[in-house]
């Protein structure tokens, strides 16, 4: 079955209308790159990383906005200590591009579907328990149903999502806002809290106790972290600083769940991790995934996650039933743990 988007459009956005300015942003000559680079602009906020996304030289991107701000009659971004800002016209002018840019990419996606005749594609992200739990049953029940579409998925942290969610390259996510973010540019359904443990080697020391162990315990081991600043790594500091328990001193910090499992399995190190992730490794035979789930006597309860659209931007059909139905599993299992 194909599962076709919504016909392409741009709305009420016309780029040749006289209501961009006297003579039109169109007849002065704005091109498809110059919405590229306004955009590049707002998501990096620095000239060079926006000349890296363009393939194109710093000077080369200078020359770009200068360009730009001469068809738009007006400044479009500040210099600051670290880079450069938008102007509230340059902040403007981005956020259409963006909605252009995205209503191009769901065009080339559309006629890339009727071309091959394929059911669609899905493009989405989630930190790693609800990408465990909820987007993997998801997905074979879609792909049971509607074989022809493509899912691809990006396990990352939430900080890393959200800005992919703005900058279009997600459909949707499952994660949670960051801090540094305006809650007001999304649309957010909250669907479970995340737990998370602490995971060991098999024949871990702290093992072969009769009793869970405490944080005094295990603060002197070594320890793998994800790195500073992200949600689960804060959550671990913030039991430590609560219950007067100096934080742990020897850290080794990555993102990589596999660089994890590795140090693991070959040290006396300890990890935290979702609880769905610790029971899937513990669960595997290979000596790859040799861990376990180290007993504690307190509790790891991560911020709840939710799934996140960016505000006014329409989901395609092959999306929308994606989303319905990790929607349903959220609520299936819900259901499942209060009975």
């Amino acid at each position: 079955m194909t599962i076709i988007s919504e016909p392409f459009s741009l709305e009420h956005v016309d780029i040749n209308s006289d209501n961009f300015g006297d003579d039109g942003l169109s007849r002065a000559g704005l091109k498809l790159n110059h919405l590229r680079m306004i955009v590049a602009i707002e998501d990096s906020g620095q000239i060079s990383a926006a000349a890296e996304v363009l393939n194109i030289s710093q000077p080369a991107a200078s020359r770009m906005l200068s360009d730009l701000e001469s068809i738009a009659k007006t400044p479009l971004y500040e210099r600051v200590a670290r880079g450069v800002v938008l102007t509230t016209f340059g902040e403007a002018l981005a956020r259409r591009a963006r909605k252009i840019l995205l209503e191009l990419r769901e065009a080339s996606r559309e006629i890339g579907e009727l071309k091959s005749g394929k059911g669609g594609s899905v493009f989405i992200g989630a930190v790693t328990a609800p990408a465990m739990s909820l987007v993997v049953p998801a997905i074979n029940t879609v792909r049971k149903t509607f074989p022809g579409i493509e899912v691809s998925i990006q396990v990352e942290t939430s900080n890393v999502l959200a800005r992919e969610l703005l900058a279009a390259r997600h459909d949707f996510i499952i994660s949670r806002i960051p801090d540094d973010l305006n809650p007001r540019l999304f649309e957010v359904r909250e669907i479970g809290i995340e737990r998370a443990c602490l995971i060991v080697r098999s024949d871990h020391p702290l093992l072969k106790k009769s009793k869970p162990s405490s944080l005094t315990e295990i603060r002197d081991y070594d320890w793998v972290f994800q790195p500073p600043g992200t949600l689960l790594r804060r959550t671990i500091e913030d039991i430590f600083l609560s219950r007067a328990v100096q934080l742990p001193e020897n850290v080794v910090n990555t993102s990589s769940l596999l660089l994890t499992c590795a140090m693991i399995c070959a040290t006396d190190a300890i990890a935290p991790v979702a609880i769905d992730v610790a029971q899937f490794l513990a669960s595997q035979s290979s000596n790859a995934s040799d861990v376990r789930i180290l007993p504690i006597d307190f509790e790891i309860n991560v911020k709840p996650y939710s799934m996140i659209t960016v505000r006014e931007r329409a989901l395609p059909p092959s999306a929308r039933l994606l989303y319905d139905l990790i929607l349903e599993e959220s609520i299936r299992q819900a259901q499942g743990s209060v009975g």
